[in-house]
């Protein structure tokens, strides 16, 4: 379907995408939220929760390539739909998931196929194809500030829920809410990945263009930094509510601080897409991992007050998901549009797989302390870390989290930004 690049229907496609996004990823931030009720209720330890959630990333990041491939094939709307309803289904489900293995497959597999079918690598693709060329970084930043803009909106809304109708039924409400992207999905046909005409110059099978990508030192590059940035992002949205409790704040003050990096974000991730435009993304992209690093150290070495906990807040919420436009923008600079939902969600795996690691680390050297003891308490003393009680068994993670933004920040810096194989020749 021919459709103007600034008409109506592109701007209603612009805004279902934005509110889609919006829903899919507040809710999935709201899973931090219900780490300590479901621990309690059944008496595990925070690594049982902690495996599920990290198996939930996981799932998102294998999930999101075939997904990606499928969009490109099939067409995203079909995706869409389909994911939807398996994260309204893990969302309802969860609330009975009584054992460990049952919660692996509610929260675990299930929302986590949900979750990779209703996000930016089959959400971005298409908004990307609906906008002109010179819009498309201003487009990604866009898409990017609604997924934070979900995590401002839905998070404190759930603990509202929590406190009022319990956990049970909150989930049972959020499943609900799920439904609602099915019909999201819809203005995004147009400009669905089986609809596109691709210039036969450029037109290739999926195997060619992975290989192609793999074949790319710049890609490569990419594809092992973004690790970081899941290390980063799914440590704290799980962890960070259950460790602003051990600290002595109430559950609200957690739920506020995820919103509050889900607010600060729709600045940062706005920003980073219209400052994306110019041809410095791999500058940006180490300069984000360098402050987060700096961003976590102060907030470890600082004493511990209420106001201590905002700023934090903020300043990872500015630097939160600034990567995405950058990262998803040097995939269409070196490969443009016609495999980019594969090929971003290849990139998007390893950052799962970061995810995956920083939220099962955080459960399992917060039941273990004493194993890593010694380490710790070196590495503390050398910085300047003040031992606060039960939250301190999260320091090995918090010190974990510094060292692997400064390695992500070296690892960006030889990437390339220019066309690479087939879509090279086509620019030139």
């Amino acid at each position: 379907m021919n459709i103007e690049k600034n008409s109506p229907a592109v701007q209603f496609l612009l805004i279902s995408a934005c509110l889609l996004l919006l829903l899919s990823f507040g809710m999935r931030a709201s899973y931090g939220l219900f780490v300590k009720p479901i621990s309690e209720i059944y008496g595990w330890g925070r690594d049982v929760i902690a495996t599920a959630l990290a198996i939930q990333n996981l799932t998102w990041g294998i999930v999101a390539v075939f997904a990606g491939g499928l969009a490109d094939k099939f067409g995203n709307v079909k995706v869409i739909v389909g994911a939807a309803l398996l994260y309204a289904g893990g969302l309802f489900f969860t609330a009975v998931a009584d054992t460990a293995w049952l919660l692996n497959g509610t929260a675990g597999f299930m929302v986590g196929a949900g979750i990779a079918g209703t996000s930016f690598g089959i959400v971005m693709p298409a908004m990307a194809r609906a906008v002109a060329p010179e819009r498309r970084q201003w487009a990604l930043g866009l898409a990017t500030a609604a997924g934070s803009m979900g995590q401002f909106a839905i998070v404190p809304f759930s603990q509202t829920l929590i406190d009022s109708l319990g956990w049970i039924s909150s989930l049972h409400v959020l499943s609900l809410m799920a439904l609602l992207m099915m019909a999201l999905a819809i203005p995004l046909a147009p400009y669905s990945g089986a609809s596109e005409v691709v210039d036969k110059q450029q037109d290739q099978s999926i195997m060619q263009a992975l290989l192609e990508a793999f074949a790319c030192k710049s890609y490569v590059l990419l594809v092992i930094g973004f690790f970081v940035c899941g290390f980063h992002i799914a440590f704290i949205t799980v962890h960070f509510p259950a460790y602003l409790s051990d600290l002595g704040y109430s559950a609200k003050v957690g739920a506020w601080c995820i919103a509050i990096i889900g607010i600060c974000n729709v600045v940062g991730a706005y920003c980073s897409g219209l400052w994306s435009r110019r041809p410095v993304k791999r500058n940006m992209l180490c300069s984000i991992y360098l402050l987060r690093s700096l961003a976590i150290l102060l907030f470890l070495m600082i004493p511990n007050s209420l106001t201590t906990v905002i700023v934090f807040s903020m300043a990872m919420g500015f630097l939160w998901l600034a990567t995405v436009p950058l990262t998803s923008g040097l995939v269409a600079v070196m490969f443009g549009t016609r495999y980019m939902a594969l090929l971003y969600g290849v990139v998007f795996l390893s950052h799962q797989v970061g995810s995956f690691t920083g939220v099962y680390l955080g459960g399992f050297f917060y039941e273990r302390p004493e194993q890593f003891q010694v380490i710790t308490n070196m590495c503390s003393q050398y910085l300047g870390i003040q031992s606060m009680g039960d939250a301190s068994r999260y320091d090995p993670v918090w010190l974990l989290s510094i060292v692997l933004g400064v390695v992500a920040a070296l690892i960006h810096w030889p990437i390339k930004e220019k066309a690479a194989g087939i879509f090279a020749a086509k620019a030139s």
